[in-house]
């Protein structure tokens, strides 16, 4: 199995069938993974018809703690070479997977990530989410010498057995940090590729809140501070 797609969802009863049909229809070796945390609309009703589907396994859970938590449940069961993650709804296009692990093979790379920066065209959701995103990418870049341009994208790409030995503790939407912060303490370098972007309003089911920002900075700060045991890996074996 050469990717992994793993997509925690909550209350995504308009998107979810659309976004799952698109990962599927990805010219890829894939297996899909939805976790779906604790939904009480008809998402759980609209996964059900999937749930024959061999490349397809989904994962109900009774309460909804978060998509950190949603990311570390489904990546027990992961068999891809590469896990990437994908949200519920359609901000993204899966499409971009196919040039994401393009370079991955083409490269021996640990981690791609998916830029929303690096394509000009890629829409924008709000201003105060675009400059705190820029903001986060700088601090990531100044304490971790990771050397990105998108630390928030949702397209974070990472080789399977090197996700797991990261030991994820978050819970919510600290994970995307949480994989920046110990990507970089390992010395891993992050390749990057343009992505499409088509961002919805709040109206529209966007769940990101400005508390999150907060969330993620101190999570970069405090993967800065405290000890971390390094991982072996044959890019940092001494």
């Amino acid at each position: 199995m050469l990717l992994t797609v793993l997509m925690p969802v909550y209350n995504e009863e308009e998107t979810v069938e659309r976004i799952i049909s698109k990962v599927l229809a990805v010219p890829l070796e894939l297996e899909l993974i939805i976790v779906n945390n604790g939904s009480t609309d008809k998402t759980g009703e609209i996964l059900a018809r999937f749930a024959e589907c061999s490349n397809v396994k989904i994962i109900n859970k009774d309460i909804n703690i978060g998509k950190g938590d949603g990311v570390v449940t489904g990546l027990k069961i992961a068999r891809g070479k590469y896990t990437v993650i994908q949200d519920g709804d359609l901000e993204y296009d899966p499409n971009d997977f196919v040039k994401m692990v393009e370079l991955a093979e083409e490269n021996s790379a640990m981690a791609v990530f998916g830029s929303r920066r690096l394509n000009p065209s890629s829409g924008i959701s709000y201003n105060r989410y675009l400059w705190g995103g820029e903001f986060l990418t700088v601090l990531a870049n100044l304490l971790f010498g990771v050397g990105i341009t998108d630390e928030a994208t949702c397209y974070k790409m990472v080789r399977t057995d090197i996700l797991r030995q990261l030991n994820l503790q978050c819970r919510r939407f600290e994970f995307c940090p949480e994989v920046v912060a110990k990507l970089g303490r390992n010395g891993i370098r992050i390749y990057e590729v343009p992505i499409a972007y088509y961002p919805r309003k709040f109206e529209e089911g966007k769940k990101i809140r400005w508390y999150d920002g907060i969330e993620a900075i101190w999570t970069l700060l405090k993967y800065r501070l405290q000890p971390l045991e390094r991982f072996r890996t044959e890019k940092n074996i001494d």
